[in-house]
């Protein structure tokens, strides 16, 4: 673990802007800056579809509901161009938000979980940093000063309550990670690694001058949970690629130690 404690040292010692990780390996770890504050943009998304499940499970939220599309929210997403006759599940929805990140899916399940009980799940969860004040895309909430947070602590959290624990059944997190495991942006955390060797299962984040990720990555029975946030970014490109090589350095160790 030294050797990649050094790697991921190296990494942040040529970092500009501002940057917070959690990497847990095994029960060895590194945190930098891990209770630290940051926007979190689609990252939110992580800790809603964990309560998207825990609200299947008690029977208040039918993932099989056929749902039509109201209010495309815009950016990211493909739903803002579907028909607005077009019908798809609770499960279709929580798929999307996540893996190609669909703002619009994200507004439907926030109305839908309520903003009131996704934040008391919030500390149910024991996350910390975590708030979720506004829907995706809302600008004038932004202007207003409201605007969503969390920390690299509170996303290994996240990540781990989708890997283990007793916040949601085994049948859920099981159906979380397969979600998670089809993410689509992978130019982050899993960007530089041999997607052939190891299973990657991630969700990304970004805004101006922000580029986020956090992924639990699986090989041969061991598993690596990484969280890397950064903001303040004059390079959002530079960025990506810094996410990049650690998530390398990662896939390094994880393959040496399997």
């Amino acid at each position: 673990m030294e050797q990649l404690k050094a790697k991921i040292e190296e990494e942040l010692r040529s970092s500009s802007g501002r940057i917070g990780l959690a990497i847990e390996i095994e029960g060895e770890s590194i945190y930098v800056n891990s209770e630290e504050v940051f926007q979190s943009a689609s990252l939110i998304k992580l800790p809603i579809l964990i309560e998207a499940f825990r609200q299947i499970e008690i029977g208040k939220l039918n993932e099989n509901e056929l749902v039509s599309i109201t209010n495309p929210a815009g950016g990211s997403g493909v739903l803002q161009a579907f028909s607005r006759d077009a019908l798809l599940t609770i499960k279709d929805f929580m798929t999307l938000m996540i893996t190609v990140s669909d703002n619009t899916a994200t507004n439907l399940l926030i109305d839908k979980l309520g903003m009131a009980n996704i934040y008391r799940s919030f500390e149910k969860m024991g996350l910390q940093h975590t708030a979720l004040n506004r829907k995706m895309m809302d600008f004038e909430a932004i202007e207003q000063g409201f605007d969503n947070y969390t920390s690299p602590l509170d996303m290994m959290t996240c990540l781990k309550l989708v890997k283990e624990g007793a916040f949601l059944a085994k049948q859920s997190r099981e159906a979380a990670l397969k979600i998670l495991s089809y993410q689509q942006f992978q130019d982050r955390l899993p960007g530089m690694m041999e997607l052939d060797k190891v299973k990657v299962a991630n969700k990304t984040g970004s805004l101006p001058h922000i580029e986020h990720d956090c992924a639990v990555i699986t090989n041969n029975g061991k598993t690596a949970y990484a969280v890397v946030l950064m903001d303040q970014l004059d390079d959002v490109f530079a960025g990506k690629q810094k996410i990049s090589r650690i998530g390398k350095h990662i896939f390094d160790y994880i393959l040496e130690k399997s």
